[in-house]
């Protein structure tokens, strides 16, 4: 897969793996209510076998959206995070309109992704409540349970 890049201001978003930061990542996702106690072998692991779409400023990694995709079908999109210090400025949806326009993320028939407080971010993307949830099965195991 190419590397993707844009620039914007000061600001970068890539698909660069050597550009990622695990320490930054890792502290993040520590602090975000969705992958509290997520081991940093986990969230290595995840990152490898992901499109991981990293946001810096000044080669500081100021973000993260993960995707796990067959680029064929499906996405998931996961783990978004902007910087605290670095929010009010429109990155979120740029990081998100990235993850959108990604040439081998296009035509795909579905896409998903959880979120408790995030709704309106991703709503002028086209993302809506799921329309048949009834349809959805899942295993949810804490970190614990998984052995």
């Amino acid at each position: 897969m190419e590397i993707y890049t844009l620039r914007r201001e000061n600001y970068i978003i890539s698909t660069d793996p050597a550009l990622l930061n695990l320490d930054a990542i890792t502290a993040f996702l520590e602090r975000a209510y969705w992958a509290q106690g997520r081991p940093r072998e986990v969230i290595a692991r995840s990152i490898q076998n992901s499109i991981c779409f990293g946001l810096y400023e000044a080669q500081v990694q100021i973000g993260l959206a993960r995707v796990i995709s067959d680029c064929a079908t499906f996405a998931y999109l996961c783990d978004v995070f902007i910087d605290e210090n670095h929010r009010g400025k429109g990155l979120g949806k740029w990081l998100i309109a990235a993850v959108m326009s990604h040439p081998d993320l296009q035509g795909l028939r579905r896409w998903n992704l959880a979120t408790r407080d995030a709704h309106e971010l991703y709503k002028p993307f086209g993302w809506t409540e799921l329309k048949s949830p009834e349809k959805y099965m899942e295993i949810l195991k804490t970190f614990s349970e998984r052995g």
